[in-house]
């Protein structure tokens, strides 16, 4: 007021210049404070201050003409557009600059940083907010949450407590009344929510015989577990001959020289010949054979395993008696494999273990498990790897133990499904499995990962697999009722000219095998065929009735020219020339 009473101005002279009475009534228009006089109105009147203190503001034109903001200013009283703030400080824009290299840009005005929001936070404390009026103050770290840290309504937030919308619902969701009946906390008189609903002439109650069979079934269930592991079945064995050793001291498996087949294999095997009738019946399983398995190298022992749980030795040649029988598993027993030397061999069965019998004497050497099904097993061929078996499994892998320790020492975890069958190739480096999963898989033994994958949208499960004897093919039984050939070396593909057609076999794993001289493919079927094809022609030759039920297996002698080997599902073994 001081300034202002200073200020006022009285009636000038006429003496007074010109430029004076200019110099008091123009003042700066850049001074904020500057003083404005008014002409003298007449004598005792003073003139009308005016105060400029608005703030400086942009012209239109001024911003509209895209010149570029000074660097060094600290405050913008405007909002600049993109191409204000990055136009050139002198001189035209660079032609030659694409937008890639301008700065970058996601809105009008420039770059905006992304700022994580939570969704569900967000939405919680708008709701609160148009429902009690308060909200937490986004400013305000969550972890320290006191009565300060509300904006709007901070008396209710008091009064609340600071509850969100969903923490109220939930209070009030738990004071809802109870229903009568309906609390299980009085477990004697709990009859559920539906009690009073229910009348008890209307219940439907087992009648005697049918509560006598509930009772039996529950009592069962406890008594065993449904995964209850299985203790391992007493092993033993019967002898059938008198005397288990010759004048000389040898047992069974010693070769006959006797009988006058020339058993080192040779370089080009003979013809072969179809067989026509049968000229021997192995019977002693009470149930249905499972698998045969021929002596290694000689082939003058039969093994045979069958789903009355036992496993039977028999002779070849002379008296084609039966030796010995093993006794150890407790359900069927689904297959069985020689090694090298046929001294020893593997048995696989659905009471989830795998036993090594030793061949002469009938002694369980060891048992393995590891509480899955085994459906199949083969010892690694390799005269080095003697000690190593691998067996496909229910639960999808191919596990593979070591015979001196007892161990699982690796797994081959790929399969889509049950593992049917495993076959060695390639000088026994590689081998191929098959499975539930309508695929083929080959692998490198000793590494867990397939490196060749068959399957195609066409393709049908292949449950039995048989390599050629001269180790080029490979034929699976398909379960479109066809055999398949897939080639055993390097690019194992799918031979389209050799399929093998007119039996019908879907549903059951019928072992297929070759004629020594690769002339014949054979395979029994589900009627209890025994099915002959020529290997070029690819042309069904020879249909025998061999079984009364599914001829599951056949065996061309790998030693003779027109015998083959055939077992079913009516518990006998029968010899074919």
């Amino acid at each position: 007021m001081s300034a202002a009473i200073s200020s006022l101005v009285s009636y000038g002279s006429d003496s007074d210049s010109d430029s004076e009475k200019e110099s008091k009534t123009s003042p700066d228009r850049n001074d904020p404070d500057a003083t404005v006089h008014l002409h003298p109105l007449g004598p005792g009147k003073t003139s009308i201050q005016v105060l400029n203190s608005a703030p400086e503001v942009a012209v239109k034109e001024d911003v509209e003409t895209g010149s570029h903001l000074d660097p060094s200013l600290k405050e913008v009283t405007y909002n600049p557009t993109y191409d204000t703030m990055f136009a050139p400080e002198f001189g035209p824009v660079n032609p030659f600059k694409t937008q890639q290299m301008l700065a970058p840009r996601n809105m009008l005005s420039g770059y905006a940083e992304p700022a994580h929001v939570n969704d569900f936070m967000f939405e919680q404390q708008r709701r609160t907010f148009s429902t009690f009026g308060y909200a937490l103050d986004p400013s305000v770290d969550s972890s320290q949450v006191t009565g300060s840290s509300f904006i709007g309504a901070v008396e209710e937030a008091e009064k609340n407590k600071g509850l969100t919308v969903f923490e109220a619902g939930a209070k009030k969701t738990e004071k809802r009344k109870k229903v009568k009946g309906s609390d299980a906390s009085n477990i004697d008189g709990f009859l559920g929510p539906w009690a009073k609903y229910v009348d008890e002439k209307d219940v439907a109650k087992p009648s005697e015989e049918e509560q006598k069979e509930l009772d039996e079934i529950t009592a069962k269930r406890q008594k065993k577990g449904k995964h209850e592991e299985e203790a391992p079945a007493d092993e033993k064995t019967i002898l059938h001959v008198k005397d288990m050793y010759d004048y000389q001291g040898r047992s069974y498996l010693h070769v006959p020289q006797d009988v006058g087949i020339n058993l080192r294999s040779a370089d080009v095997p003979e013809k072969c010949y179809l067989p026509k009738k049968q000229i021997h019946v192995w019977s002693g399983h009470t149930k249905g054979v499972s698998a045969i398995r021929l002596f290694p190298t000689s082939g003058h022992l039969l093994l045979s395993c069958s789903m009355d749980c036992k496993i039977k030795l028999w002779e070849v040649y002379n008296e084609r008696r039966c030796f010995r029988t093993f006794i150890g598993h407790s359900k069927a027993v689904r297959d069985i494999c020689f090694n090298n030397a046929g001294t020893q061999f593997l048995s696989a069965a659905y009471d989830r273990y795998l036993k090594l019998w030793d061949t002469e004497t009938g002694q369980c050497i060891s048992r393995f498990t590891n509480r899955k099904v085994p459906y199949c097993v083969k010892f690694n061929p390799d005269e080095d790897k003697q000690s190593l078996f691998v067996a496909g499994m229910s639960d999808k892998k191919i596990v593979q133990w070591d015979i001196r320790s007892g161990e699982v020492v690796q797994e081959y975890d790929r399969h889509l499904g049950a593992v049917n069958t495993i076959t060695f190739v390639d000088e026994n480096r590689r081998f191929v499995s098959t499975s539930d999963d309508k695929s083929l898989r080959v692998w490198e033994w000793d590494i867990p990962v397939d490196f060749k994958y068959i399957a195609e949208p066409s393709m049908h499960s292949m449950p039995a697999v048989t390599l050629s004897p001269n180790g080029k093919w490979l034929a699976c039984q398909s379960m479109d009722n066809q055999i398949l050939i897939f080639g055993a070396q390097n690019r194992f593909r799918l031979n389209k000219k050799k399929i093998f057609k007119g039996h019908m076999v879907a549903g059951y794993a019928c072992q297929v095998d070759f004629s020594p001289d690769m002339s014949y493919v054979v395979s029994g079927d589900a009627d209890g065929k025994l099915n002959i094809w020529d290997w070029k022609t690819t042309k069904l030759y020879h249909r025998i009735k061999a079984h009364d039920k599914v001829c599951i297996s056949a065996l061309w002698h790998p030693h003779e020219t027109s015998k083959v080997i055939t077992c079913g599902w009516d518990g006998q073994i029968k010899l074919w020339d």
